[in-house]
């Protein structure tokens, strides 16, 4: 009788939290947007989180319960200040303006902030220490972290697999393991968990500690790792998913698994609603979910074939998280982990406990950290099976979801053969779809342009940072996730109209990441950046011409009018003219009015749609004669926030005056939809 009090009121109480719970992140997502967070003109707060780098240091500075600040300090001349967790900290410097995204589909850096409650980012000129830390935790924090730098050569890893921060480990070997599907294998997950509890339990078994006595040991150990990792996402999940299996044992609840784990995402909303939005949550929650629902499958199987079962069930479970927040997934990955999976956790991971211990071990870790990294990069030149999604609708996501669970809840041949019907349907519908749209890309100080008519590709130009020729921020970070969530695969055409910088800087960026067909340049000689550029395009077999006069478009056309050489790189601009449904685009490059008027005494061209105002807005373009001629219904201005060089041009702004005018600086990307022969455009502002 006692027994069944206990299963009615454990279900009693599971059910109420998880309603709550429901009701509480149904209401944060309505009005989180309409809250009005007031930061005080004088910042002093608690440092709770730091990452240093060779450029900078970076502390999160907490003023009150779920407000704080992002203090960065850029360091000259090694003045790092070395402040550690729980300082209290005066903190004076200049407000750096936080912008949404202004590009579609790309990562929001504002949202991502405001939801760590992060509300104001300081670029600092001075720290002044208020009050030396003097919480125990926080100083058992410091000492921890500390005593993995005793590991020069694997730090990164020990940082990264024992407390969960890998903000130091290298940015390009990190996508190698998200391009190659293994990036899972580096966030605290129940594989790093049931390690610390099993040699735990291990050591308190030696010590004859009884078995109720062990789990509260080892509840109060979990709740002190939260806090060592800084409540990591993946850390968190885990723990308390542990800690209520532990307390069911305990107490004889009977609650079943799958509802432990809805009982820690209730928790965990309760804790932070917010962090419904991170990808490791997502990750975590979802593939503990179906391998739960699927545990009966993976029982009484050989290793390698419960390992490979497994990595189809969490395959399957995260493929629409990682389409819709990447657009890309990995085939290979469920072989990959075949590997990986193994040597991560008999070897690696073993390894990283023993080296944090005994630290002359670092070269022996660090040996085998070498050939991981080694692999990863050798397996990510492989682009076969790295197949692009469209970014998929939260109604698809809702849709696959239900359909997985019938699947694994009643394996039916048939419906397996249906569900893999409509996803592969799915993949192919960017091909299927027919549309035409222009998209002026926001890349600061320059210029790219995005022209899809039909089925064919085109980018005008890739822009590029001036006085940063490394930099592919706009490549990697725009134009590519841009393209990948339209389920784009590949560029049927790379138009460069000249071989300034900031038109085709990121060109060498593009063509190493993203499948070109061809690519034209303009009219004249080749300078050193298009120069460089041919090298890597003879080295690839991609096509490249340059002086053409037409292109042939899907059932269009794409006029170069252009052709004749001066002496000048943007007077050897290509100047593009098309039409699309009737409505007229022109797309001007850097041509300057020496151009205007030679175009004006060769071409007939009134009235056009749009234009792409040229040399972002210069007044060495768009001369009144030029614009009275053409008059254009909208015209856009592809130009950088508070630039040095003053663009756009007060003139150039008067002779737009009878234009509705668009600029990348004030409306972030635009786009040019045409549906039903109707002009529909669409903004991205900040």
């Amino acid at each position: 009788m006692l027994k069944l009090r206990i299963i009615l009121l454990s279900n009693v109480l599971y059910y109420a939290i998880v309603s709550l719970a429901v009701i509480y992140l149904l209401i944060n997502l309505i009005y989180f947007n309409k809250k009005d967070v007031v930061i005080p003109s004088k910042i002093v707060g608690t440092i709770i989180n730091v990452k240093t780098d060779a450029e900078k240091e970076i502390y999160t500075v907490k003023i009150k319960r779920n407000v704080k600040v992002l203090a960065r300090h850029y360091v000259k001349n090694d003045n790092y200040y070395s402040f550690e967790l729980g300082d209290k900290v005066l903190v004076i410097g200049e407000e750096k303006s936080i912008t949404n995204n202004t590009v579609p589909n790309t990562f929001n850096y504002k949202k991502y902030l405001e939801r760590n409650h992060i509300y104001k980012v300081i670029n600092v000129n001075k720290m002044v220490l208020k009050d030396k830390n003097k919480n125990i935790f926080y100083k058992l924090r410091v000492f921890l972290l500390k005593r993995s730098n005793k590991l020069a050569l694997s730090k990164k890893y020990i940082k990264s697999l024992l407390f969960g921060d890998n903000s130091t480990m290298d940015s390009d070997i990190k996508n190698t393991y998200k391009d190659n599907g293994i990036s899972h294998l580096f966030a605290i997950s129940g594989l790093h968990i049931g390690l610390f509890i099993k040699i735990l339990e291990g050591i308190l078994k030696k010590l004859k500690v009884r078995e109720n006595q062990r789990y509260i040991l080892i509840i109060l150990f979990l709740i002190l790792y939260m806090f060592v990792t800084d409540f990591s996402m993946s850390v968190v999940r885990c723990s308390i998913f542990t800690i209520l299996m532990l307390i069911n044992k305990i107490f004889y609840f009977y609650i079943k698994p799958i509802n432990l784990l809805l009982l820690t995402i209730s928790i965990i909303i309760f804790y932070n609603p917010n962090l419904v939005y991170q990808i490791g949550l997502e990750y975590s929650f979802t593939i503990s979910f179906f391998l739960i629902l699927c545990q009966d499958k993976l029982k009484n199987k050989k290793f390698f074939h419960s390992l490979f079962l497994t990595s189809v069930i969490s395959f399957l479970a995260s493929l629409p998280i990682t389409i819709y927040h990447f657009s890309q997934v990995n085939l290979l990955s469920l072989f990959y982990n075949l590997f990986f999976i193994p040597f991560m956790s008999y070897l690696l991971l073993p390894l990283v406990l023993i080296s944090y211990f005994l630290p002359f071990l670092d070269k022996v870790l660090y040996f085998f950290i070498r050939i991981l990294e080694f692999l990863s990069m050798t397996l990510d030149k492989i682009s076969f099976g790295k197949l692009i999604f469209m970014k998929p609708s939260l109604f698809f996501v809702i849709i696959f979801y239900i359909l997985l669970i019938i699947l694994f809840k009643c394996f039916n041949k048939k419906l397996w053969i249906i569900f893999f019907l409509i996803l592969s349907f799915y993949y192919f519908y960017p091909d299927i779809k027919k549309e035409n749209y222009y998209l002026a890309f926001d890349v600061s100080q320059g210029d790219s342009s995005l022209l899809v008519i039909g089925n064919n590709v085109t980018l005008i130009d890739t822009g590029g940072k001036v006085n940063d020729n490394s930099s592919s921020i706009y490549v990697k970070n725009s134009i590519l996730p841009y393209l990948k969530s339209q389920g784009i695969r590949k560029i049927d055409n790379l138009v460069l109209t000249h071989g300034d910088f900031d038109h085709m800087g990121e060109a060498i960026n593009l063509v190493n990441n993203f499948k070109v067909e061809k690519v034209i340049f303009n009219c004249g000689l080749y300078n050193d950046l298009e120069e460089e550029l041919i090298k890597v395009l003879d080295r690839k077999r991609i096509k490249h011409y340059s002086c053409i006069k037409e292109l042939n478009v899907d059932n269009n056309k794409l006029y170069f009018l252009q052709t004749k050489e001066y002496d000048n790189e943007n007077d050897n601009s290509n100047v593009i003219y098309t039409e699309l449904n009737d409505y007229k685009f022109m797309f001007m490059g850097d041509a300057s009015t020496t151009t205007e008027k030679e175009i004006l005494n060769k071409y007939n061209l009134p009235n056009i749609d749009v234009l792409k105002v040229g040399h972002h807005g210069s007044k060495t373009s768009s001369s009144k004669e030029f614009i009275d001629d053409i008059n254009p219904k909208y015209s856009i201005i592809s130009v950088g926030k508070n630039n040095r060089y003053g663009h756009p041009n007060k003139e150039v702004l008067a002779n737009l005056k009878d234009s509705k005018l668009y600029r990348t600086d004030i409306d972030g990307s635009i786009i040019f939809k045409i549906k039903n022969n109707k002009l529909k455009i669409e903004t991205c502002s900040q």
